[in-house]
């Protein structure tokens, strides 16, 4: 989206103001479709920005769902429940049962006592439900490889109405190297033979997040992900020969769709250091690797005068010494009222601040795409409630 038309919405539903592209995020989704190919199966994690969910491409036919809230939130949506992949370290029997009630496509199980809850509520019901059981990558999600063999040795006995399908596996986000994809995807097939053949139980689906690096700090950063994903290319397409195998990814389809907008309140000069502060901050604007605002992203000047660049600290709208956006960037001397956009804003912003802090209202959401144009799907809401006594 080009900056006269971020300046035009930006007048048209105020800052700070995220925009959410509709067109980029169908173009992510056909970039990975084309490098992985038709057999695998495409999921978005809609952790990363659950309002994606009103532009959802053609080419994701699943969702991963984490939590009740964003199971409600699917509901509300319309979004197809039985494409659902009903996932979560925290699963209660209730949040299971309603999960079921709703139809959802698979569960996965992260424990022996999911496992219980899932096979209480089938039963109950009288049905069978598929799940995948998940293997942890040395830390509080999934299981150990012991542990899931034993679930499924046990599996005629103990859990009649799951029927095991495969295994789970997603081990962090941000990761470049193709070797470490490459050595994931075989521990997950490797156990699946082991599971084979211990107990008979046939593993046919995987589920996988590689957890792609964004590149948010680079100098042509679209180039660089295609790359990665061609890289990767054809150990996916290689385990989807094997497997029915579905991609789980929410920051590498979503972040390059957005951009957060926010308005120079406020302009001094501390002890020499030039100090804006903006009507956002770092509650409503986040990127995975940024250290205090040592790194320089994105930023587009939508207004603003030019002339001699100086180093500029943008800081947000929050009483503390943390609120800082960039620590140092270079720039023409902003002014009251100019108008920023931080690009590659599409994944975990809207979701992943500190939001309650100070009580300031949340920025409205649009929705854009030169076929429908723009949409604001929530307004500026204010959280003062949330945080009043009663």
């Amino acid at each position: 989206m080009d900056d006269k038309k971020l300046l035009s919405l930006a007048r048209e539903y105020g800052t700070p103001l995220y925009i959410f592209d509709a067109d980029e995020f169908k173009k992510r989704a056909a970039l990975c479709r084309n490098a992985f190919g038709e057999r695998v199966t495409l999921c978005y994690s809609m952790k990363a920005n659950p309002f994606l969910l009103a532009c959802l491409p053609e080419e994701i036919s699943m969702l991963e769902v984490c939590s009740p809230g964003e199971l409600t939130v699917c509901e509300n949506a319309g979004a197809d429940l039985t494409s659902i992949v009903f996932s979560g370290v925290n699963k209660t029997r209730d949040c299971v049962e309603r999960a079921m009630d709703d139809h959802v496509g698979v569960f996965t199980a992260e424990s022996p006592l999911h496992c219980e809850h899932i096979e209480a509520a089938a039963a109950q019901r009288g049905i069978t439900v598929p799940v995948l059981m998940r293997l942890t990558s040395d830390n509080q999600f999934g299981m150990d490889e012991d542990v899931i063999v034993s679930l499924a040795a046990a599996r005629k006995e103990k859990y009649p109405h799951i029927d095991f399908v495969g295994l789970h596996y997603f081990s962090g986000t941000l990761k470049k190297r193709p070797t470490l994809i490459g050595r994931e995807l075989d521990k997950m097939d490797a156990l699946a033979q082991r599971i084979k053949a211990e107990t008979g139980a046939v593993m046919t689906r995987m589920e996988y997040g590689p957890g792609l690096w964004i590149d948010y700090f680079g100098e042509d950063p679209d180039a660089a992900e295609e790359a990665l994903a061609s890289e990767i290319a054809p150990l996916i397409r290689a385990m989807g020969g094997k497997y029915d195998l579905t991609v789980e990814m929410g920051r590498f389809y979503s972040a390059p769709c957005g951009a957060y907008l926010t308005t120079v309140m406020d302009t001094k000069t501390n002890c020499g250091y030039h100090y804006a502060i903006v009507d956002g901050g770092l509650h409503q604007m986040n990127y995975d690797g940024q250290m205090k605002g040592t790194q320089v992203p994105d930023i587009r000047r939508l207004t603003g005068k030019d002339g001699e660049a100086e180093d500029w600290c943008l800081c947000g709208s929050l009483c503390t010494p943390n609120d800082v956006l960039v620590r140092r960037v270079s720039m023409p001397e902003p002014a009251r009222g100019d108008i920023l956009a931080f690009c590659r804003t599409g994944g975990y912003s809207i979701c992943e601040g500190f939001a309650l802090l100070l009580s300031r209202d949340v920025p409205a959401v649009v929705i854009y795409s030169e076929k429908t144009g723009a949409r604001m799907v929530r307004g500026h809401v204010g959280l003062d409630p949330l945080n009043t006594p009663k």
